[in-house]
């Protein structure tokens, strides 16, 4: 019998996105360096991101395979349309990847949008999970969303009444997810009875984050007086991308020359986009604030806020600098306390960084956890997808940050929230950034062997291993 037949071997499939990508990496490196497991990702690749390209080449104790579906997109339709065709045309790689994985894989933990899979590992014989990269509470409305009343929901969706989830906080609409907002939710539907099919369901968070997101988890089939069937709830987070101690990088050479925690960080992640007039107004609020700031910047998008999902870190297409979309004098005038960056940034290496204190952020729920495990307080800003229910919920409950208004943010709003975040004489923003350095030491001990994150997930991986033992023990009085 090989080393690798005497580890379990789990299988996992992701969804493109980076946001998805990154904690799915980081979970399969912990099983084989924490959990002693030998990890296969699968990867479904879009083939346009450059930033994808690269974090999978630097990934060494994980087998990555890619998986590149043929299918054609439509470029009009939004990036939930488009993950959604380009999933759909993986399941026969996938099958027939697993199907000849050697050892074969005791399990497969897929993501949200790969949980037709289940179907295809317990028809393979094998354990089938769930890892949610969102938060507790955007899992427990898919959780509990197959038990609503159709009329409570149309009630959300038509007449923009809250969402009751029970045992949580209530969807207030204007936090409503973005399948929920052009009311037609059929594939959330299906995607969220596939969860209740699942042997397990991981979720990247921990119990003193989310704790009565995650009791409600645990009591749905009391809850829903039955029509739901609990399903083991495993919170393993925080799971997040590391800082490479050694990387060479003009930002964080400029980041060296600038005092500790005075500098606010300014992304929106891998697929945020703004309109033209609204970074305009972005530039002259940090300006106004007189903060000094790392801002990562894309050309303007005006009709799509993920214009750049599926083709993070790539180079523009307009070479031209400084951007003629910023307001006119900007670079100059901001050149002694500002640094832009085209495209892309190290974004775990400037949030570690000994001189950021605050992150203007999209509130993806990735970026949002990498904020809170470097002791970052945030100005939270949604764009799309769940985001506007992780604002609600890192502002109005977990209190790590302030929240932009909807619509065109002004400038003046934009100062006003920067300066809540970095300056040191305004006491709510001294009270956020105790709170978010108190929830880093709380991440860190959840994390750590022993805590209770790492036990959820040894119990993951000592469930993998039995079901390989027992699978190996019916193999062999068969033969």
């Amino acid at each position: 019998m090989t080393a690798q037949e005497t580890k379990a071997h789990v299988a996992l499939l992701v969804s493109p996105g980076m946001g998805h990508l990154i904690p799915f990496l980081e979970l399969a490196h912990r099983l084989v360096h924490h959990h002693n497991l030998h990890a296969t990702l699968f990867v479904v690749c879009s083939g346009t991101s450059a930033a994808e390209s690269l974090l999978l080449q630097k990934s060494s104790a994980v087998n990555v395979v890619p998986l590149r579906p043929s299918v054609s997109l439509d470029p009009n339709a939004n990036f939930i349309d488009k993950l959604k065709a380009i999933m759909s045309a993986s399941p026969s790689l996938l099958r027939r990847s697993l199907s000849t994985a050697k050892p074969r894989p005791a399990a497969l933990i897929v993501d949200l949008f790969g949980t037709w899979a289940l179907a295809i590992a317990h028809e393979l014989g094998m354990l089938g999970f769930v890892f949610m990269t969102t938060s507790a509470w955007f899992l427990s409305l898919a959780r509990f969303f197959p038990t609503m009343d159709k009329q409570m929901i149309n009630d959300h969706v038509y007449n923009h009444e809250p969402l009751r989830i029970p045992g949580c906080s209530p969807v207030r609409f204007e936090n409503t997810t973005q399948v929920l907002e052009n009311g037609v939710y059929d594939d959330f539907e299906l995607m969220a009875r596939e969860l209740g099919t699942a042997d397990g369901i991981l979720s990247n968070t921990w119990q003193d984050l989310e704790p009565t997101n995650i009791k409600a988890l645990t009591e749905i089939e009391t809850l829903t007086f039955g029509k739901a069937e609990g399903v083991p709830i495993y919170p393993i987070g925080p799971l997040t991308r590391h800082a490479e101690p050694n990387l060479e990088s003009e930002v964080l050479k400029w980041l060296d020359r600038q005092p500790d925690e005075s500098v606010i960080y300014v992304s929106f992640g891998s697929g945020g986009t703004l309109s033209e007039e609204q970074i305009k107004e972005l530039a002259w609020g940090l300006e106004l604030s007189q903060q000094r700031f790392v801002w990562v910047i894309r050309p303007p998008v005006d009709t799509d806020s993920s214009g750049t999902f599926f083709t993070a870190g790539n180079e523009s297409r307009d070479h031209k600098w400084p951007p003629e979309y910023l307001p006119e004098g900007f670079v100059n005038r901001t050149k002694e306390v500002g640094l832009l960056v085209p495209m892309w940034g190290p974004q775990a290496e400037i949030l570690s960084h000994r001189s950021v204190r605050g992150f203007l952020t999209h509130t993806g729920w990735n970026s949002s956890l990498e904020s809170i495990v470097n002791g970052v307080a945030m100005v939270t800003w949604p764009l799309y997808a769940e985001q506007k229910m992780n604002a609600a919920e890192l502002t109005e409950e977990v209190g790590v940050g302030v929240r932009v208004s909807r619509g065109l943010v002004s400038r003046g709003e934009i100062e006003s929230k920067v300066r809540k975040i970095m300056a040191e004489e305004d006491e709510e923003g001294r009270r956020i950034r105790e709170r978010v350095k108190a929830l880093k030491r709380s991440g860190e001990r959840a994390a750590a062997k022993g805590g209770s994150s790492y036990n959820s997930l040894a119990k993951v991986a000592a469930e993998c291993d039995i079901f390989r033992r027992q699978t190996q023990l019916r193999m062999a009085a068969a033969a």
